[in-house]
């Protein structure tokens, strides 16, 4: 038996999934797997479900939960000693003060992480630097959320948690300060920021963070980054900073040496960085079927041409727009001598950036002491187009909302080139390439998946790799989200996946669940649509046919059929809806969604207008997936 408590509460049996969906069984069979083999005490378990409020019958109570647990998780008793399989076994013991399950702690997701948090800390202890840093980091990727988010926890699960969280917390700052050693700092600089403004009183998160912006050679952030730690901790603590803080603040006033970057004898070799801003993520995995695309992007980039390049890519969400931007300008990097900018174009909220914030940021990007930063928007924007008109740098910009941000942002000079990502289409009134992002081919999906979790596990049931491809409709982000399932579940075959996928995604519109991670994606999308283009997304998506013509369309919103192809064509310009033509109609098109994208479109319907009892085969010919006989 395989038991998961960092995220929601997950038990496989023999490889099938066989999670307890009573909440009362959740919450006695948590506390018996946090307290493996121990033994938990009949009173501890009371107090766990009822407090100081227990039913009059408890101990039936509970000896029935015991029981139920048995019968649904075949958990046999214990071997007698000295046979074959004596302390083999998962088993349930009983005693007349409580119970015990005997849990092999490879069979336990926290017992995995605290291992590898424990290995991790001894290897940094030690000076293992780069060997800790990557212990550390498989630690965090066994947390799939906070600790048993779905169960319904007492006092001592509560407990439990907080202790597993505490661990978590301690492990990503070991972890942090690994990187931090190895000459990260730039790498790091988005994820403490995001830190910081999770838990604004975490001072080990601040400290780092001023650390890492020292370090990147801004140092006047890193001054800024004191002073908004110095007034959290007072507004919200009543306090000061540690003195700590307080040491590392006048070290960073006073240019102090010691908090230079010290080079990790034998564990890794730090090279001096030119000066030249280039602020991109490091490339993910390798990209897979976008030869053509990458050479379009790469060619309609490269300097020489006449007037500014400028490349847009667009693709339904999930399509991977943003990992091949990342991979385009890496393969420029040579072309532009004077550096790669990047910017998201929504802010935290996902909402379109105000063009002040954005260009603020591109200038300290660029290199720009903060002091010297104008504060209006068009003293920014002057000084934005005064330094990409004499330079040969690559602007990168995310989430372009629609024409008016990227006319703004498009730089003065002709030697820079500009890399947009977008939801939808385009149209500036200056030439413009536009790479048009499709889901991947089976064969390439196939591949992706074989450099994810190795060809040989994939050679070893193509049929079923190509089964997951289909579920995922060929979405590169899909793909990976199914890859990392493989990759935390070694034990199971592609099959399996494919089940459990399929599993997922039948119950996924009751249940909210997003095991293919697409929904923050069209999420981003749906948003920017107005009211009534989102309320014919959710209509449509809520249809069981599978194109969608403009006639079906009218009928389906009960409107004419001019209003039906404006909206639809509405829906398709940010690629939640995809467009084929009509054979044989020249001028007439049908429209379909993505199956993926058609789900999480129903998901928020339902969430908006819960609906009244459907049957299973309603329900699952609205989400397109084969009803349960």
């Amino acid at each position: 038996m395989k038991v998961s408590v960092l995220g929601p509460l997950e038990v496989l049996r023999d490889g099938v999934v066989a999670t307890p969906s009573a909440p009362k069984l959740r919450q006695v069979l948590s506390l018996l797997v946090m307290r493996a083999n121990s033994v938990v005490r009949n009173e501890q378990i009371v107090e766990e479900l009822w407090e100081d409020n227990p039913p009059v019958s408890v101990t039936t109570t509970l000896q029935t939960y015991i029981y139920q647990l048995r019968k649904l998780l075949k958990l046999r008793a214990p071997e007698p000693a000295g046979s074959d399989q004596a302390g083999r076994s998962t088993a349930l013991h009983s005693f007349p003060s409580g119970y015990l399950l005997s849990l092999s702690p490879e069979s336990l997701d926290a017992r995995i992480f605290e291992s590898l948090a424990q290995r991790g800390h001894a290897q940094l202890e030690s000076g293992e630097v780069a060997q800790a840093a990557d212990t550390l980091a498989k630690a965090l990727t066994v947390w799939r959320g906070p600790a048993l988010v779905d169960v319904d926890p007492g006092p001592l699960l509560q407990a439990e948690v907080l202790r597993l969280e505490e661990i978590r917390k301690s492990t990503l700052e070991l972890r942090i300060d690994a990187d931090l050693r190895l000459g990260r700092h730039h790498s790091l600089l988005g994820e403490l920021t995001g830190l910081v403004a999770q838990q604004p009183t975490h001072e080990g998160f601040q400290a780092k963070l001023m650390l890492a912006l020292y370090r990147a050679g801004r140092r006047s952030e890193a001054l800024h980054a004191y002073q908004q730690a110095r007034t959290v901790l007072a507004d919200e603590l009543g306090l000061d900073p540690s003195r700590d803080i307080q040491r590392l603040h006048r070290a960073v006033l006073a240019s102090d040496r010691s908090l230079d970057l010290t080079p990790v004898g034998g564990s890794a070799r730090v090279r001096s960085r030119p000066n030249v801003p280039t602020q991109l993520s490091p490339e993910g995995p390798a990209l897979v079927g976008r030869d053509e695309e990458v050479a379009a992007a790469v060619s309609a980039l490269s300097p020489g041409g006449q007037g500014r390049p400028i490349a847009v890519v667009i693709g339904p969400p999930g399509v991977g727009k943003l990992a091949f931007c990342r991979h385009v300008a890496h393969r420029l990097a040579d072309a532009y001598p004077d550096g790669l900018l990047s910017a998201r174009l929504l802010d935290a909220r996902d909402e379109p950036a105000e063009l002040g914030e954005v260009l603020g940021a591109l200038l300290r990007r660029a290199g720009v002491p903060a002091g010297e930063i104008p504060g209006g928007t068009d003293e920014r924007l002057h000084a934005y187009r005064g330094w990409t008109a004499q330079r040969k740098a690559l602007i990168v910009l995310d989430d372009v909302v629609d024409d008016r941000q990227l006319l703004a942002l498009l730089p003065a000079g002709p030697g820079c080139g500009v890399l947009a990502a977008s939801r939808r289409r385009l149209s500036v009134p200056y030439p413009t390439t536009t790479v048009d992002l499709s889901p991947l081919t089976m064969a390439d999906g196939v591949e992706l998946l074989a450099q994810a979790i190795g060809a040989e596990r994939v050679g070893r049931d193509v049929e079923a790799a190509r089964g997951v491809v289909r579920i995922c409709d060929g979405l590169p982000a899909a793909l990976h989200a199914a890859a990392s399932r493989l990759q935390l579940r070694p034990h199971w075959s592609i099959g399996r996946a494919a089940q459990w996928l399929n599993q997922e995604i039948g119950h996924c519109v009751s249940t909210g669940a997003d095991p293919l991670t697409l929904r923050p994606s069209v999420e981003r999308t749906y948003r920017m649509l107005p009211e009534h283009a989102r309320a014919a997304f959710r209509a449509l998506t809520a249809t069981a046919a599978h194109h969608v013509t403009v006639g079906a369309a009218a009928t389906s919103l009960d409107v004419d059929e001019y209003t039906a192809e404006a909206l639809l064509e509405e829906l398709a310009e940010v690629r939640l809806l995809e467009i084929e033509p009509v054979t044989g109609e020249p001028d007439r098109f049908r429209y379909w969604f993505l199956p993926r994208v058609r789900t999480v479109g129903h998901q928020l319907g339902v969430e908006r207008h819960p609906p009244r009892q459907r049957s299973p085969l309603d329900e699952a010919a609205l989400i397109g997936q084969p009803a349960l006989s």
